[in-house]
């Protein structure tokens, strides 16, 4: 099982819009091969930060999800709204920090 916890820090005032662009890409990730969940989540102490949590079968379908349209309409969303990205791939035998 591979797990990739992404911590978002949006820019002041444009949460709403990457809540939504987020929402676009968790709808459509879920329906992938492999993805086991997919999850995002506020903090209810600090409206700027989103964490998405997610469980992969494999690496490979980690892989083809970054290969995806809507993964890829994702990430180039982000500069209208992402001030900080922080990721951390979990597998059993090591954290990575792509």
């Amino acid at each position: 099982m591979i797990y990739v916890i992404a911590e978002v820090r949006v820019k002041p005032g444009t949460a709403d819009k990457a809540i939504a662009a987020a929402r676009a890409c968790v709808a459509e990730t879920v329906k992938e091969d492999g993805c086991v969940s997919y999850d995002m989540h506020r903090s209810v102490t600090d409206p700027e930060r989103l964490v998405l949590v997610e469980r992969w079968e494999t690496h490979e379908a980690l892989k083809r999800h970054f290969e995806t349209p809507h993964f890829k309409a994702w990430r180039a969303a982000g500069p209208d709204f992402v001030a900080e990205r922080k990721v951390e791939v979990v597998t059993p035998d090591k954290v990575e920090r792509p």
